[in-house]
């Protein structure tokens, strides 16, 4: 099912039942609802927005004059969340970034978030990251926040400044000077004065690991696309700012000179120019880590012909499609929502003289993963696999960290993080097998013959002999072997795994009779005593063919024993209900010898 048909489904169910949520979306603005998605897809976008907002349809129409759809009158209500990580994060964040309108010369426009650097003649100058795309914030315990970017992918920044252009000036010294019947008077100015002769921003560029890993040209919203290597995803986003004035000096002397033949006035001027040229480089840098989805996979075919399928990822992931039988999907802990990113939800527009705030027209969503009370599950539901383990770190729940506004059914204390699911399913080895990870894009397709490692799992064969019988217990002998080879299975110490897919429990074999537990010895044979009388179902409890090889399927037999199936039972009890009956059968004897004796004769 695609997203949006989750989502509807979501929102036909809530309907339905009347139900009313605890959190609030602030309602999208008419003509906000585009940027690549229809009305409906864009309301889902707003898990973080205020839960105190939420007005009825009546308000909406009477406020913006048009009515909203049934999602967006829930969306206003409810944070709605998805299965996979939804792609309408990232296409509501490449078109927005155009909304983006940097400054000029005079103004310098970034959000309230950026890290904001002065120089001589630079002003409130930043290079902000608006977005890392595709990309996921996981949610994974207490304080625990990772962000996962996908090894390619694009970063869109935004870098603007202001140039502060000095003022001109003007001075003036005055002299006077008398020699005899001569005097002279002298006036000199100095005119200073500044223009602007060029600003730009001259590069960009995007670095991992201290090495530069993309360049482009300097632009106000620069979009670089980048191929990330290793594990460490911290990105730094950099950009070389310059700016060049010309100061231009203009020196006039102006001479008056008077003598007896008259006044002399005598104009002098010189101009200079010199070019001043300032620069500076702005940084702003992302953490992560560069998510890579390498799954591990064991499998085994099982004497039936179902498979046995194990997938292990150690990183957070979604879960896996079968792609036999219409495709059942087994999913794991985790489930998504989006938000925007609140780092820009103002603007300042910077000048000389004023800084005025603004609403952002501009304002990136990012996709979060956390691990949901739903849990893992398999899909369809009665139709699809067995789920047989799954195992993975403990974790704490991430609660507290969500955010404000951001009600989800994230889990409750402590949760599994399913690092790895096994199944059995009725598939065969070449079966594709496609896995996802938690940041869109990121999936691999498998197959366990050509990809994975083939476990062996053999039938076993459970024997029950009766060594001895008596009227108060039996005794047997259980022989548990190898139904192909004929070898004995010994229980008695455990098998060393070949494989281990970070189980955090092992489970140990073990031969059931009624409530007792017994182990084989190195023989494969365990002696056994009976004191009660009944029917004894025999069953072996192999270990799991996930952590050992060979592994072998579980098997049952049954022993019947009571006192009366032998000739001594017989006898014994003959015996015992003999003892029961001759006290009255003494007494009765008894009684009809002395009742003969003492009986009235009639012919005395």
């Amino acid at each position: 099912m695609s997203e949006r048909g989750f989502t509807l489904l979501l929102i036909i169910g809530l309907l339905a039942s009347g139900l009313t949520s605890v959190v609030s979306a602030t309602p999208p603005r008419p003509g906000t609802e585009g940027n690549g998605l229809d009305e409906n897809e864009s309301a889902t976008l707003w898990s973080r927005d205020n839960d105190s907002q939420r007005i009825t349809n009546a308000e909406y129409r009477r406020a913006y004059g048009e009515r909203r759809t049934a999602i967006q009158s829930v969306a206003n209500g409810t944070d709605l969340t998805f299965r996979r990580p939804p792609s309408t994060a990232g296409i509501w964040t490449r078109h927005d970034f155009s909304d983006y309108t940097p400054g000029n010369a005079s103004v310098s426009v970034y959000p309230t978030s950026a890290n904001r650097t002065n120089s001589t003649l630079i002003r409130d100058a930043h290079a902000t990251v608006f977005a890392a795309t595709p990309s996921t914030v996981a949610h994974t315990g207490p304080g625990e926040t990772t962000r996962y970017l996908a090894p390619d992918g694009e970063l869109r920044g935004a870098v603007d400044y202001r140039v502060a252009v000095p003022d001109g000036n003007v001075t003036t010294r005055r002299s006077t000077a008398t020699n005899g019947s001569n005097t002279t008077a002298g006036r000199r100015t100095r005119r200073v004065s500044w223009s602007l002769t060029s600003h730009e921003i001259s590069a960009v560029r995007l670095i991992q690991g201290g090495e530069v890993i993309a360049r482009t040209n300097g632009s106000h919203r620069p979009r670089i696309e980048y191929a990330l290597t290793g594990r460490d995803g911290t990105l730094r986003l950099e950009a070389d700012i310059e700016v060049s004035l010309t100061r231009r000096v203009t020196v006039t002397r102006t001479t008056n000179r008077t003598t007896p033949n008259g006044t002399e006035n005598i104009v002098r001027e010189r101009t200079t120019t010199s070019v001043v040229t300032d620069s500076v480089t702005v940084t702003d840098e992302i953490h992560g880590r560069v998510y890579g989805l390498e799954p591990s996979l064991e499998y085994v075919t099982y004497p039936d012909g179902d498979l046995g399928l194990a997938v292990f990822q150690e990183l957070p992931w979604q879960g896996y499609r079968l792609r036999a039988n219409g495709g059942a999907r087994v999913r794991g802990v985790w489930r998504f929502y989006t938000a925007r990113d609140t780092g820009w939800d103002t603007l300042v527009l910077s000048r000389a003289t004023d800084a005025q705030r603004i609403e952002s027209d501009a304002v990136p969503v990012l996709v979060h993963a956390y691990p949901s009370r739903i849990g893992p599950r398999i899909e369809p539901e009665g139709r699809g696999p067995e789920l047989l383990n799954r195992w993975g770190a403990r974790r704490d729940s991430p609660d507290g960290t969500l955010g404000r506004n951001v009600h989800v059914e994230v889990v409750d204390g402590s949760y599994e993080a399913t690092h790895g699911l096994a199944v059995r399913y009725r598939a065969n080895a070449s079966t594709r097998i496609t896995v996802r990870g938690i940041v869109r894009g990121e999936n691999r397709t498998l197959r366990p013959d050509a990809d994975g490692t083939k476990r062996v799992l053999r039938q076993s064969n459970l024997t029950v002999e009766r060594i001895s019988e008596s009227e108060s217990q039996l005794t047997v002998r259980i022989t548990l072997r190898d139904a192909e080879t004929g070898e004995p299975i010994s229980l008695s110490a455990p098998n060393r795994p070949r494989y281990e897919p970070l189980l955090v429990t092992r489970d140990e074999a073990y031969i059931s009779i009624g409530d007792r537990r017994v182990q084989t010895n190195l023989s494969g044979m365990a002696t056994v005593r009976l004191d009660e009388s009944g029917v004894y179902t025999v069953r072996y409890h192999p270990e799991s063919w996930l952590t050992h090889d060979p592994a072998y399927t579980g098997t049952a037999t049954s022993v019947r024993w009571h006192p009366l199936a032998t000739i001594m039972g017989w006898l014994a009890l003959a015996i015992r209900v003999a003892q029961w009956f001759l006290p009255f059968v003494l007494a009765l004897y008894a009684g009809r010898r002395l009742g003969g004796m003492f009986r009235y004769r009639g012919d005395l």
